[in-house]
């Protein structure tokens, strides 16, 4: 995510933004709010005239519209966010329109921002220049490719070893080729790749990729797993080697944090889960990190009724952390109420 302009007095005014990819709009999803004043180019049928006797083939100009937020989709397989909204400045004004918002499209929020919607958007300019990382996880005959994303890892393609009457060796080698195909052209874009499996294939993989892709080569770095799929593509997040490459990766984070608190409540340790157990222990001052899915998030503001015990939180020197509930940690997060705590001390 690329900020133009930041124009703010205390938690009021405007952030400019340009979302440069995918991920920057499942992070607007969370920022923008229903009442947020937003402004973008788009494109308007023009007034025509309502007497004439044939209609005419209506153009679009394309204006500056800024319309007063009432709905927001997120389509992540169309990589769009539809933003919907009775118009208060610019052409039609008390009329309704929807923005589309693609990579690229410049866009004003004005609204008054909550800390971690400010946090959100600076995570998501610094994570903008941060390698971008392609996993695959490969076994005997299978493999898969998993892209690393904000909000989860995406399943980019399986491979499939195909049988046949061929020697062995050549079955491997068309397997593994089809395997860096695919992979030449996921991480296409991306600067680094972590090869992850169980027992010795991998490496066997390395050497064939390295006798063919020597500059490809470079950029892999290797990670024992004991599965492929999603299942290892969360290994590989929990050993760190995704941290190693991207510094702080949000995702590996969030499944660190889901690991220690499953671990606390499997020993009625120092936790609280659900929401009535976890304002007890902010009035006892107990909470170190606070564990808060995003959709229970977004549905709390729009009772009205979150920020002033998030603020109650950070008043009292506790964390607090966003869960995506795309990747399994905010889902293994909201089937325990959607919002957690592991606790200073156990009350």
């Amino acid at each position: 995510m690329r900020v133009v302009k930041r124009n703010l007095k205390g938690r009021e005014g405007e952030i400019k933004i340009v979302p440069e990819t995918l991920d920057d709009l499942w992070h607007l999803k969370y920022i923008i709010e229903k009442g947020d004043l937003i402004f973008a180019l788009t494109k308007r049928k023009a007034d025509t005239s309502a007497d004439k006797l044939r209609p005419e083939k209506v153009e679009k100009k394309t204006v500056r519209l800024g319309i007063r937020v009432e709905e927001l989709e997120f389509h992540k397989f169309s990589n769009r966010l539809r933003i919907h909204g009775l118009i208060e400045q610019g052409m039609d004004a008390g009329h309704y329109h929807t923005f589309n918002v693609e990579e690229g499209l410049d866009l004003s929020i004005i609204k008054t921002w909550k800390k971690d919607q400010i946090e959100r958007i600076n995570e998501a300019e610094a994570s903008s220049k941060r390698p971008k990382v392609v996993i695959l996880a490969i076994e005997e005959g299978d493999a898969d490719i998993g892209l690393v994303r904000h909000y989860g890892i995406e399943l980019y393609s399986h491979i499939s070893q195909s049988s046949g009457k061929r020697s062995e060796g050549t079955l491997r080698e068309v397997f593994f080729q089809e395997i860096i195909d695919q992979l030449l052209h996921a991480a296409s874009e991306s600067e680094a790749v972590v090869v992850a499996g169980p027992g010795f294939i991998k490496d066997d993989f390395m050497k064939y990729l390295r006798a063919k892709e020597a500059d490809f080569s470079t950029r892999v770095v290797t990670e024992d797993t004991s599965s492929i799929g999603m299942s290892g593509f969360q290994e590989v997040l929990k050993r760190g080697a995704v941290d190693r490459i991207m510094e702080e990766s949000r995702i590996a984070r969030e499944s660190r944090l889901m690991d220690d608190l499953l671990k606390e409540i499997s020993v009625d340790g120092k936790v609280a889960y659900g929401l009535e157990e976890v304002k007890m222990a902010l009035d006892y001052g107990s909470i170190d990190t606070l564990l808060v899915a995003d959709e229970m998030l977004r549905m709390e503001r729009e009772k009205g009724d979150i920020d002033s015990f998030l603020q109650a939180v950070e008043h009292s020197q506790g964390k607090i952390v966003v869960f995506s509930t795309i990747f399994e940690p905010g889902q293994k997060l909201l089937a325990l109420g959607g919002i957690a705590a592991l606790l200073r001390f156990k009350i």
